[in-house]
């Protein structure tokens, strides 16, 4: 691929690491030649930086290899995937998974990225809906709007959520914010 042809989303290698292009634009100045600037995303280790190409650079496509896997269990040390389709068992460290695995319960699928056979990273499910394990009740009354109050899920994972939301109701999450959507 020539870096003109660069379009967000697009993975490829360089200088020994893959990166994903998150932004770019193609700047054709007054005076000089024209030139690519991108805003990419390392993929391995989730660091951001700013390149500038010329339009003609070749750059070599990275193939990132994203499966669906559903989440088995947590020994301690990896936390465990199987893929539904073949039942090979994959485990990931949890200096890699443990911030997707917030809301994570058995058997939710989550997406396992690797590259060239190595996991780099576990994308959990963009909703969940879990069971509110703990939380303080709401003061009958107290109907002021948008005032949340932490709650504790069935992963163990704390939210804020409104003051309507009482112990043992299920609720909405998106993973990516960490945010209430409502009741499910």
């Amino acid at each position: 691929m020539q870096a003109g042809e660069i379009r967000n989303g697009n993975t490829f290698e360089l200088e020994g690491n893959v990166f994903q292009v998150i932004e770019f634009q193609h700047v054709k100045p007054g005076k000089g030649a024209a030139f690519v600037r991108t805003k990419l995303r390392n993929v391995i280790n989730g660091g951001v930086v700013e390149k500038t190409f010329r339009p003609t650079e070749k750059l070599e496509d990275a193939f990132v290899e994203r499966v669906d896997m559903a989440y088995s269990f947590d020994d301690g040390l990896f936390y465990n995937y199987m893929d539904s389709e073949t039942f090979e068992m994959v485990q990931v460290p949890h200096e890699l998974a443990e911030s997707a695995m917030k809301f994570v319960k058995e058997n939710e699928i989550c997406k396992i990225m690797s590259y060239k056979g190595n996991v780099f990273a576990v994308e959990a499910p963009n909703f969940v809906e879990l069971t509110v394990t703990e939380t303080e009740p709401g003061l009958k009354g107290d109907t002021q709007t948008n005032v949340m109050k932490p709650a504790t899920v069935e992963t163990g994972a704390t939210i804020k959520i409104p003051l309507f939301i009482n112990e043992g109701e299920v609720i909405r999450i998106d993973t990516r914010t960490e945010e209430y959507l409502g009741r499910a």
